[in-house]
């Protein structure tokens, strides 16, 4: 699908949300392109409607620290499910939908550090719609239902799998990692992701679910 037409049908969530302001999830596995789709329909929304129009809250914000990985023996699964704080990443969802009203911060992750760093985006008051992406928001996990009991609609997105993975060994050799030490890791953690995620793709809440190579920015 071409982002023009998602941006229409983002539009179409925002008006159709209750209470002034709605939330549309992103789910799909690593290297879909889900941040980066998030990121152009905020764009072309806000360049249309105003900068109230929309606003990108990342998942990757809640990452756990690098510090917590290690002392929970997590730091080779980091981007897995328990890496997360979906309960904190439900908690942010709830009091966007309730607090239209106020400033809400938001975190982000830092590629460059490696760690999750607080208040890097914002919401304002009278944003219409909130763009988050996540990939497991259409998983039934353990405290994942609760972050997805606050969204309006959940759209699954997805790429080829070649290109998925020849993206997510750019992400790590971007990251600092050798090539052997960047594909290692594809195929021990994000591959292994991917799988418990494209088990999600059916499932009955996921409204949408379409290929996007980006390509049309």
């Amino acid at each position: 699908m071409r982002t023009e037409e998602l941006a229409a049908m983002a539009r179409g969530v925002a008006a159709r949300g209750s209470g002034g302001r709605a939330v549309l999830g992103l789910a799909g596995p690593p290297g879909a392109g889900k941040s980066t789709l998030a990121v152009a329909l905020v764009a072309r929304l806000r360049e249309r409607y105003g900068p109230r129009a929309a606003a990108y809250v990342p998942l990757d914000g809640f990452h756990l620290s690098n510090a917590q990985l290690d002392r929970l023996g997590l730091a080779a699964r980091k981007g897995s499910p328990p890496t997360f704080d979906v309960h904190g990443y439900a908690a942010l969802l709830r009091r966007l939908a309730d607090e239209p009203e106020h400033d809400v911060y938001v975190p982000d992750f830092d590629r460059t550090l490696d760690e999750p760093v607080a208040a890097r985006h914002v919401v304002r008051p009278g944003t219409r719609l909130v763009v988050t992406e996540g990939n497991y928001l259409a998983c039934e996990l353990p405290g994942w239902s609760g972050a997805r009991e606050c969204l309006d609609e959940l759209w699954y997105v997805d790429a080829d799998p070649a290109e998925r993975r020849r993206r997510l060994v750019e992400r790590q050799l971007a990251g600092g990692r050798t090539e052997r030490a960047a594909r290692d890791w594809v195929r021990t953690n994000d591959m292994p992701n991917a799988g418990i995620v494209e088990a999600s793709r059916d499932a009955p809440w996921v409204t949408l679910s379409f290929v996007w190579s980006g390509h049309d920015q």
